[in-house]
């Protein structure tokens, strides 16, 4: 007896090709919501997982990748509310009796991604989906589960943190060191 190989289905085909194809884009998406490589690819895995987990059949390439990064932002955002549910009770189990040395505020790097780091998660989340995915105010809300005028709220706020932080470096940057620097007059 023969057997005939069997053909992978069609949602492994298109898993498969996301990957190959999409899978840098999908990292630097999940790099830019949480700020670090490891969680990045942590979140891109389980975005996969998530989407993949039950076999579809009727799955695009680009549908697929659109379901990936929702579940890769649902898990972000569960992410966070796991860690601040953390917080309120970790007084609870441990104390700690060192402070924290102040070099590192000193030696803080004035960067996007240092000062994305800084806004709250709705407020990356949505500073991210709007300038990143350049998604209209109304998509962002459907996504988050938000009024429009909540994320509205959410990107002022988070834009205004970013530019009080990256405008005074521009401008401290931008003064000329000598009177060579400041051209011909």
């Amino acid at each position: 007896m023969r057997s005939t190989p069997r053909t992978p289905p069609a949602w492994q085909a298109v898993a498969t090709e996301l990957v190959a194809t999409r899978g840098d884009a999908l990292q630097r998406y999940a790099y830019l919501l949480c700020g670090s490589r490891d969680d990045a690819a942590d979140l891109v895995q389980d975005g996969l997982v998530r989407t993949f987990s039950r076999a579809r059949d009727d799955f695009s390439l680009a549908g697929a990748e659109g379901y990936v990064r929702r579940a890769i932002l649902s898990a972000y955002l569960d992410g966070g509310r796991r860690a601040s549910k953390w917080r309120s009770i970790l007084h609870l189990a441990a104390r700690t009796d060192s402070a924290d040395s102040p070099t590192a505020a000193t030696d803080s790097r004035l960067d996007l991604h240092g000062e994305l780091s800084r806004l709250s998660r709705r407020e990356r989340a949505c500073v991210v989906l709007r300038y990143y995915e350049d998604l209209p105010v109304d998509d962002i809300a459907d996504r988050l589960g938000l009024s429009s005028g909540t994320v509205k709220r959410y990107l002022s706020d988070g834009l205004r943190k970013l530019s009080a932080s990256l405008g005074a470096a521009s401008t401290s940057s931008s003064t000329p060191t000598s009177s060579a620097a400041a051209g011909p007059r």
